[in-house]
């Protein structure tokens, strides 16, 4: 059997990639998205926890799928795939995807952008509408100052563990990202040293890249990856 271990980002919630979690179990995979701790919807719940509660979480539900299952994938989303490329260096999982994940954060420029956007639609009287503003309102309202600070710390102390990387990684992020720099992708695509590694950029996809039109078009860029014949494989398969 296969198993796939889903990552999610900081401040939410196995919810928001349960679009990713759905298609993958279709496959009849045993896909797993635990909820990282203190990620229960409050202010109250991230102030108990530290990044070390984080990391740990998804390293057990990491080793519970490998004593299930033949093959073992990870996918994390944002600060999901910092936590999913740690593991990566130091488990013998089969494959690695990397979405929007923080190896840098906040992108000056796009943010500008976003909110000259909402305040455009702020006089017009459109916010409500506003899918992105309403849903990034809602995350900074329950995102403590002293679960940010602990967010950093797990983005500085696990960057540089990308350099053990060497399993196949898919890197994937959108081009108008407002949270995660175009400069993150680059910097993991450089730093792993997985032999067969790719990086894709979506055009005008900002960070949840599933939330716009370009879903099903990451949802086959994901199924080609996995899909995909490895040096790895063809060793097995040889006998080596």
């Amino acid at each position: 059997m296969i198993g796939c271990l889903i990552i999610h980002g900081f401040s939410g919630t196995p919810q928001e990639v349960e679009d990713i979690e759905v298609h993958l179990k279709k496959k009849n995979w045993l896909v797993y998205c635990p909820e990282l701790p203190g990620h229960d919807g409050t202010k109250e719940g991230l102030k108990a926890v530290t990044y070390k509660h984080w990391v740990y979480k998804a390293k057990v539900a990491l080793e519970e799928l490998m004593e299930r299952c033949e093959k073992v994938y990870l996918i994390g989303f944002s600060m999901g795939g910092m936590i999913a490329s740690f593991l990566a260096s130091q488990y013998p999982v089969e494959k690695l995807v990397l979405l929007s994940s923080a190896a840098y954060y906040i992108n000056p420029k796009q943010i500008v952008q976003d909110v000259t956007g909402w305040f455009l639609e702020g006089i017009r009287g459109e916010l409500d509408k506003d899918e992105y503003y309403q849903f990034y309102r809602k995350k900074i309202l329950r995102t403590p100052m002293a679960a940010t600070i602990e967010f950093a710390r797990l983005i500085k102390k696990l960057r540089p563990h990308l350099d053990q990387i060497t399993v196949p990684t898919l890197v994937v992020q959108g081009e108008s990202d407002g949270l995660v720099p175009q400069k993150s992708a680059e910097y993991i695509y450089e730093h792993i040293q997985s032999e067969e590694k790719e990086l894709f950029f979506f055009p005008d996809a900002k960070h949840y890249i599933w939330y716009g039109e370009q879903k099903d078009h990451l949802l086959q860029e994901i199924d080609a990856f996995f899909e995909k014949t490895t040096t790895n494989d063809q060793a097995k398969a040889e006998g080596y």
